[in-house]
């Protein structure tokens, strides 16, 4: 995020039940009564999307310290995410730009089918400041987006809608590579988007359950996960226009997302309802060289990533 001026996801039991005495798949599932229903979403494993940070944690080690934009730290990110998705069956591109003298990278995938003029779209920013690894801000963003794109293919899910997602550049630069990519669709490309859900920060080490005040039907899909896990969640504002779906919402795109917390400090109340420390950042190596793998809360790394599961399957269908 830039510098200001264990879940599961959930499904209708007859889904479930559907999925189990059939032994295929939850996203083929039906009831007896031949209805059809809406697939429902499968878990993200937190085991995979913390392998994510590792390389990530690894990639910052051998370049400098940080995956900042114009850096080989960054470059080598956006390689390995890259590699990752066309593996899986994904068609990626890479969008070059260029801030502060220095060339920037957007990489952005697109699975395969639904309807190209219903686009549901998920993106992160991948870039650190130069400061430190950027593991929670934002490789936690970024690794659980690229794993719920690789759950995408694992299924081998088709929604009717087109699913794309996306790894932004110099986010930390004031969100150049969104902006740019954004400014490159036209009209035309933007109206097509239905929604656009971005995850800046979401494995805080002192976390909060934090849900972007925007769009109201991306709201409440993710205030529907969250309590159907018991978890009260607050209305994101810090992070308005700090992040990458402020271009998209200046451009008239539905937004929202998901946020654990940055510097600003947990009250008592809060404290009381989801845990930690009370008077203390909800991330206190934020924009530091302490940002490493060390840096993040499992169990908010875990429910997010699962809700960030949940939000795709049930806005593209």
């Amino acid at each position: 995020m830039k510098p200001s001026a264990s879940g599961r996801a959930l499904a209708a039991g007859a889904v479930v039940v559907a999925a189990l005495l059939t032994g295929g798949s939850m996203a083929d599932a039906a009831p007896a009564s031949g209805t059809a229903t809406a697939a429902a979403a499968p878990d993200i494993p937190v085991a995979d999307v913390k392998a994510h940070l590792t390389q990530l944690q690894s990639i910052a080690a051998a370049n400098g310290g940080n995956r900042a934009h114009g850096r080989p730290g960054y470059q080598a990110s956006i390689d390995y995410v890259k590699a990752k998705l066309d593996a899986a069956g994904f068609t990626t591109s890479v969008q070059q730009f260029t801030s502060s003298g220095r060339t920037g990278y957007n990489l952005v995938a697109d699975w395969p089918g639904g309807d190209p003029n219903r686009v549901v779209m998920s993106g992160s920013h991948l870039d650190s400041v130069t400061s430190g690894p950027g593991i929670n801000d934002n490789g936690s963003g970024s690794a659980a987006v690229l794993e719920t794109a690789l759950a995408v293919a694992r299924s081998g899910y088709q929604p009717a809608k087109h699913l794309r997602f996306a790894w932004w550049g110099a986010e930390e630069l004031g969100l150049v590579g969104s902006r740019y990519y954004v400014n490159s669709l036209g009209a035309a490309g933007r109206a097509k988007i239905s929604g656009y859900l971005n995850f800046d920060m979401i494995g805080s080490p002192n976390p909060g359950y934090f849900v972007y005040d925007d769009d109201p039907t991306i709201e409440k899909t993710f205030k529907d996960y969250f309590a159907g896990l018991g978890i009260p969640t607050e209305i994101e504002t810090e992070g308005d226009g700090r992040s990458d779906h402020a271009p998209f919402k200046n451009a008239g795109v539905p937004v929202g997302g998901l946020f654990s917390g940055a510097d600003y400090r947990k009250t008592a109340a809060q404290a009381a309802k989801w845990g930690g420390t009370a008077g203390q950042a909800f991330d206190r190596c934020y924009h530091s060289s302490c940002d490493t793998t060390a840096n993040i809360d499992e169990t908010a790394l875990n429910r997010n990533s699962d809700a960030i599961a949940y939000a795709v399957w049930q806005l593209s269908q």
